[in-house]
């Protein structure tokens, strides 16, 4: 009778949920490149679409099981991308009402749009290459 050798587990660590990390890059990119397309690079709230908005609810459930992995800081990454990018669009916003700050309201939105995308952009490269966001 052959001996075989005792089957062994692969225990080398938590699996990244590499494919939540995807599909939340994806769902922003498409949000915001479709808002932005729509109404202008001036447009209040790019990561507002149903879209972002299914992939910041991604990111906050997966984040638990990517917590020690490379992904986790991509999930932190994009979630704080959505909230920092809300709270610049509601200044827009405050800035529209007020009349004066017309002006002010759209640079701000133009910036921040500017941002995302390149918050998104960034994140995706590192994310490609399987690297963790430096800083994050």
């Amino acid at each position: 009778m052959a001996d075989f050798p005792a089957p062994q587990s692969e225990s080398a660590g938590p699996v990244a949920p590499v494919s939540a990390g995807v599909l939340a890059y994806a769902l922003f990119a498409i949000g915001a490149v479709l808002d932005i397309a729509s109404r202008g690079l001036a447009s209040p709230f790019p990561l507002m679409t149903v879209l972002a908005i299914v992939g910041v609810i991604i990111c906050y459930v997966k984040r638990d099981e990517a917590r020690t992995t490379w992904v986790a800081s991509h999930f932190t990454w994009l979630i704080r991308t959505f909230w920092w990018s809300f709270l610049w669009d509601m200044i827009g916003v405050g800035l529209f009402i007020t009349l004066i700050g017309i002006p002010f309201a759209w640079a701000i939105w133009v910036v921040t749009a500017l941002w995302v995308i390149y918050r998104v952009v960034r994140g995706y490269l590192l994310f490609k290459d399987s690297k963790a966001i430096p800083g994050v």
